[in-house]
């Protein structure tokens, strides 16, 4: 079941600090006896120490994504195109860390630019492609070189941790 919030507006039915729903149930209903139920229009504060919470959200910026589209016939011909090793995040839209790790990934391709090529893989819309990969967690990081598989982790990281694991593989094997 989907509930769409921006197709809905609240608004206050009287003047003073709660508001009255009208009760719509079946007469075989608990709540068939009163005729209307009480909210409070605002919600409370809780107070920790000496900070303070609300449920009011903050608004938030999302990054603005840059990628370059292409199409390949087959990972083998991706790989065979660059001459620099290639950082495959493979992700599903679905997951949660992978979508934290979109302007991470926008970060270390733009830090890194010109030593890695960084490509993003949809396990979803490339099934066979994961299988024979052996993605078995979102998100997974496989480094190519040469074509060859070179080095794999899994999971999000930092922007320094991720620039860190890919230059430490690269110097390292």
């Amino acid at each position: 079941m989907a509930i769409s919030v921006a197709a809905a507006t609240v608004r206050p039915l009287n003047s003073d600090r709660s508001t009255s729903l009208s009760s719509t149930s079946s007469s075989s209903s608990k709540l068939s006896h009163s005729s209307s139920l009480q909210f409070p229009r605002q919600l409370p504060q809780i107070r920790i120490g000496d900070r303070g919470f609300s449920a009011r959200s903050r608004p938030r910026i999302l990054p603005r994504v840059e990628a370059k589209k292409e199409t390949f016939s087959s990972l083998d011909e991706l790989l065979a195109k660059y001459d620099k090793p290639v950082l495959v995040d493979f992700y599903a839209t679905w997951c949660g860390p992978c979508q934290f790790m979109v302007p991470i990934l926008n970060e270390v391709s733009s830090a890194m630019q010109g030593k890695i090529v960084v490509v993003k893989i949809d396990t979803e819309k490339y099934p066979s492609i994961a299988d024979q990969y052996r993605i078995e967690a979102l998100p997974t990081f496989i480094l190519f070189k040469d074509g060859e598989p070179y080095d794999r982790f899994e999971g999000a990281l930092t922007v320094k941790q991720l620039i860190e694991r890919v230059e430490s593989a690269l110097q390292v094997k």
